[in-house]
């Protein structure tokens, strides 16, 4: 019961319609289908705004779960993709030097 009473949706609503509507938009929807052939899938914000209205009006554990479960599944499929660039462990070793002495130009 205490985690009924303290628990928030991960963010605020309007955060959900707001990406619903850019989701939506005539520029998002050419820039998808030019970078990837497909218009976007944009129901899930839609649904996720609707399941945190009801979260808000009757605390409902069925819209929670909900909101949970899909917060959840975007995280999972963010890290699916690996980073566009190696990650360093260590600078370079001449990291202190000006950018333009010492090295030749190509």
């Amino acid at each position: 019961m205490a985690d009924e009473d303290t628990w928030r949706p991960p963010r605020v609503c309007d955060d959900y319609w707001y990406e619903w509507k850019h989701c939506k938009s005539l520029q998002n929807l050419f820039h998808n289908y030019y970078t990837h052939g497909t218009a976007p899938a944009c129901q899930q914000w839609k649904a996720d705004y609707t399941a945190c209205r009801e979260w808000e009006k009757t605390r409902s554990t069925e819209a929670k779960d909900a909101m949970r479960q899909s917060e959840k599944s975007r995280q999972v499929e963010k890290q699916k993709y690996s980073p566009v660039w190696t990650l360093r462990k260590n600078p370079p070793p001449d990291w202190y030097l000006p950018l333009d002495s010492g090295k030749p130009r190509q």
